[in-house]
């Protein structure tokens, strides 16, 4: 195998390996969220169901 090869070969192999690191930080990142969205939703939901009634209420008065 010639230098440049060798070097190339290395090079992927680096970035395959940086690439397959990052994937459980997506998961974490993804769990989260759904966690927040779970947790805001539950504690924002009621409110938010009151101020949507009331919006319909005052556009089905007219």
């Amino acid at each position: 195998m010639s230098t440049i090869s060798c070097r190339f070969a290395r090079l992927v192999g680096r970035v395959r390996d940086e690439e397959r690191g990052d994937v459980p930080g997506w998961v974490l990142v993804t769990l989260m969220t759904a966690g927040l969205v779970i947790v805001i939703w539950t504690v924002a939901g009621p409110a938010l169901s009151g101020v949507f009634e009331q919006a319909i209420a005052r556009v089905t008065s007219f």
